[in-house]
């Protein structure tokens, strides 16, 4: 995965309450047996005018081109609630976003976007709507910045929130890890153990 340390990115507002995984990609969507292809899913069922086709519904704010090439989401309280379906992370990852702004976010939906590579940042409902109305104002000129290493969000001229973010999770997005480079690190460990494993088992025989 690409290590995320800092981007300077359009946000998009999605102010919107309870976002479940079932509204970030419908069932319907996943039909790929690979991640590829999943971002066309992406809140299809909001994005779309309707379930069968995909022409887009000007009214849903990822169809406004004054939001192209967003990298970061703003959202309300409990994003990412309901099953624990990782496509739903693999579907924001693909479509281009690293960051998600949220008061609070399911709790294995934000373990899945740690070890996937998108960054789940909490900050006060107060703080989002205030980067949100900012953002609204002009989005390609008012980009918001986020700096991993220091931990900072940065939106207009002397606003900066600080946010929270374990020592293992910042250290997996800071390298780009997943889980398997995770276990990696402790490949001397590993191999230490499986040979003393066999000589104890040797001698057992």
């Amino acid at each position: 995965m690409e290590p995320f340390k800092k981007i300077t990115a359009v946000g998009v507002p999605l102010l919107r309450i309870n976002v479940d995984t079932d509204c970030i990609i419908p069932s319907r969507e996943m039909k790929k047996v690979s991640k590829v292809g999943l971002g066309e899913g992406l809140f299809a069922g909001w994005r779309y005018k309707d379930t069968s086709g995909r022409e887009p519904d000007p009214d849903f704010i990822l169809n406004d081109d004054r939001y192209s090439d967003a990298q970061i989401l703003l959202s309300g309280v409990n994003f990412g609630c309901g099953s624990s379906r990782e496509h739903a992370v693999w579907a924001l990852v693909e479509y281009g976003f690293k960051a998600i702004l949220a008061p609070s976010f399911g709790g294995i939906f934000y373990n899945n976007c740690t070890r996937n590579g998108l960054l789940p940042i909490i900050l006060a409902e107060e703080d989002i709507a205030l980067l949100a109305e900012w953002v609204a104002e002009n989005p390609q000129e008012n980009r918001l910045v986020i700096d991993l290493v220091r931990q900072i969000v940065s939106g207009p001229e002397a606003v900066a929130f600080h946010f929270d973010i374990s020592p293992q999770d910042k250290d997996m997005l800071l390298n780009g890890f997943d889980m398997i480079d995770v276990t990696l690190q402790r490949e001397n460990e590993i191999t230490a153990f499986e040979q003393q494993d066999r000589r104890i088992w040797a001698k057992l025989s």
